[in-house]
């Protein structure tokens, strides 16, 4: 094994994967999923419950930074003049406030908008990488495939809001296009645990037809103690 090759505890078998061509992709953890007056709350949810992976994965962005991993942030949003959003899913569904719409932090789901933005917790720094996405998943209408695939990535670590919807749209797409993926179960959640759990067993089922599941400690145990080894965030 190299000095970057990792072996993580998961169902339904050990993921292993090289630092050096693994990522980790945190999904639209921004503020207008996880605070109220932002488009999760609108749709009637109770964002308190999402909000509480936010400790775990600032100790796993912390570790991934410390060991020189690449960091992909995505962030759900539209143009201003809201030519990528289809009709179809703007009027979706009878919610107070729709996509484009100006709420307490700005129109919804708008980029440049403050409820668009990336929670303070998690803020992106330099060198990561963050994708714009129009739909629910991460390579629908964004260059995330031409990028990875000019950083040598084979492997990527999900995390993020919501399990059953983006984060899961997100791990289908990069399974389909042969990415071996893993879902860190604790650094994930959805207004809906039911929809989290049920998600989880999906994607480990049939011998991971999907992917991996691991608690984010399997992950940390993992990395390399006090590593700077391994990629550089920048491409």
């Amino acid at each position: 094994m190299s000095a970057n090759s990792l072996q993580i505890s998961a169902q339904p078998y050990p993921f292993r994967c090289d630092l050096a061509h693994t990522a980790l992709v945190i999904i639209d953890m921004q503020r207008d999923f996880l605070e109220p007056g932002g488009f999760g709350a609108s749709l009637g949810n109770d964002v308190s419950g999402v909000r509480a992976i936010l400790p775990t994965l600032q100790i796993l962005l912390a570790a991934w930074r410390q060991a020189s991993g690449l960091v992909i942030h995505t962030r759900e949003s539209h143009l201003p003049d809201l030519a990528d959003c289809p009709p179809a899913k703007r009027l979706r569904g009878e919610a107070p406030l729709r996509i484009g719409d100006r709420g307490p932090m700005g129109r919804i789901l708008v980029r440049g908008e403050p409820g668009n933005q990336i929670v303070p917790e998690l803020a992106p720094i330099d060198g990561e990488w963050q994708i714009e996405k129009p739909g629910k998943g991460a390579f629908h209408a964004t260059d995330l495939q031409a990028r990875l695939q000019a950083a040598g990535i084979t492997h990527l670590l999900f995390t993020g809001v919501t399990t059953e919807v983006c984060v899961q749209t997100s791990m289908r797409e990069a399974n389909d296009r042969g990415y071996e993926c893993l879902l860190v179960t604790d650094a994930t959640e959805s207004y809906f645990p039911q929809f989290r759990d049920a998600t989880i067993a999906m994607v480990v089922a049939q011998g991971g037809i999907v992917g991996w599941a691991a608690a984010s400690n399997a992950v940390l145990a993992a990395l390399p103690a006090g590593s700077t080894s391994g990629r550089s965030n920048a491409v």
